[in-house]
């Protein structure tokens, strides 16, 4: 794949596929129509050079081949078929590429979370057609093997087909049978964008997408706190992005960053959504998630973090979330609270053989470790949190503490 369609397909495959998947309300055929156009992409490009807007050009093609396999399907068993209507080239229409792509994805977020699917293959199908994910990171996102999450798309996407479901957004009676996994599929999405400090890898345009998109949900259900609380706390992290690197280009963790390069526009917004969320008087884990940002936020203004309520808020979050993705961001404020040792307890207690691949895990431990003087097991964790394959900012961080502790 020339580096030219690469980065076409990464930037912008799931805006193709969800503006396929719309016009033709077929999962597998938009899947199977980008493939082909990607295909013809790499023996067009390389004699003829990248058109000017790649994404057109894959969605105008991908459009073609799926016209293509409609129309196969049509005459399929039919004796005699008439001749195609002569036509300039797929390659001489697409060079021109001058139609704007329909930007379908907040539609089809909604198709792949519709009841008919089993929950535990909603948002796992959303990252992979919406958001571009491969199956690897979204089965490390979810903590369960390769094979296990094909066999949940393969089975979501048949389901989609033999129920019918219907390629729109839904009215306002249907939402809230859908939008715990709409706001599931988005926070993971943010997640893997957010991992990336410098926002230099292949899924940093999610981070953008997702502040775009949860600013459309809050707009669409101004009376549902959980969205609310979702789109306050992508501004709370993404205002603190203008920190996250030091002149190395390492990652700076959150308590040791400049708080004084925070956006104060984006923190702005995000209290007042929190505000509005919590004006409506149901709590819920969101909620819960978008104050800890808020709290951390207040160093801007105040030069402190107020650890003992963040360490409250994780401590009610647990109510509603007990999973070792919490447990683990809990025990880090528990070390500002009660000391590295109380904090180390709790992070190796967490350990299970699902979190073998969990860098969080290593780093948070390795760091832990670091700080109460065993420094020989730090180093062998900081080279486990390595070994997971890191963004190139992580790494820079992790190899650095490695060095110090050892």
């Amino acid at each position: 794949m020339s580096a030219a369609l690469d980065r076409a397909v990464r930037a912008d495959g799931g805006r193709v596929i969800a503006a396929l998947a719309a016009r033709f309300r077929d999962l597998d055929l938009a899947e199977d129509a980008f493939a082909e156009a990607c295909a013809a992409a790499t023996a067009v490009w390389p004699g003829k050079g990248a058109p000017a807007d790649a994404a057109a050009w894959l969605y105008a093609a991908a459009a073609r081949k799926a016209l293509d396999a409609v129309r196969r399907r049509a005459v399929r068993g039919r004796l005699m078929l008439d001749d195609p209507e002569p036509g300039e080239t797929p390659e001489e229409a697409l060079m021109r590429a001058d139609q704007p792509i329909p930007d379908e994805r907040l539609r089809l977020i909604f198709v792949c979370c519709h009841p008919a699917v089993a929950p535990d293959a909603r948002a796992a199908l959303t990252l992979k057609l919406v958001c571009g994910l491969d199956t690897g990171e979204i089965a490390a996102a979810f903590l369960i093997s390769e094979p296990t999450l094909a066999q949940r798309l393969v089975r979501a996407k048949r389901k989609i087909a033999e129920a019918g479901v219907p390629f729109e957004v839904p009215g306002p009676d249907a939402w809230p049978e859908r939008m715990d996994a709409v706001l599931s599929t988005l926070e993971i999405a943010y997640a893997g964008a957010h991992a990336d400090a410098a926002g230099a890898g292949e899924r940093a345009g999610l981070a953008e997408e997702v502040l775009r998109l949860t600013a459309v949900l809050a707009q669409l259900a101004p009376d549902e706190p959980e969205a609310l609380a979702l789109a306050a706390t992508v501004r709370f992290a993404e205002a603190r992005r203008p920190a996250r690197l030091d002149e190395t280009g390492a990652m700076v963790p959150l308590d040791r960053q400049d708080a004084s390069l925070w956006r104060a526009d984006l923190i702005a917004e995000g209290e007042r959504l929190l505000a509005r969320a919590a004006a409506l008087n149901r709590t819920g884990p969101r909620q819960l998630q978008a104050a800890i940002h808020a709290a951390h936020c207040t160093r801007l203004r105040t030069g402190r973090t107020p650890w003992r309520s963040v360490l409250t808020l994780y401590d009610a979050l647990l109510a509603f979330r007990p999973d070792p993705v919490v447990r683990l961001n809990r025990a880090v404020g528990l070390a500002q609270v009660a000391g590295a040792e109380a904090a180390l307890k709790e992070v190796e207690a967490l350990y299970a053989p699902a979190l073998a691949r969990w860098l969080p895990y290593h780093a948070a431990r390795a760091h832990l470790l670091a700080e109460v003087g065993r420094t020989a097991e730090a180093a062998d964790a900081f080279a486990a949190a390595l070994a997971l394959d890191p963004a190139p900012a992580e790494r820079l961080y992790l190899e650095r503490r490695r060095r110090e502790v050892a």
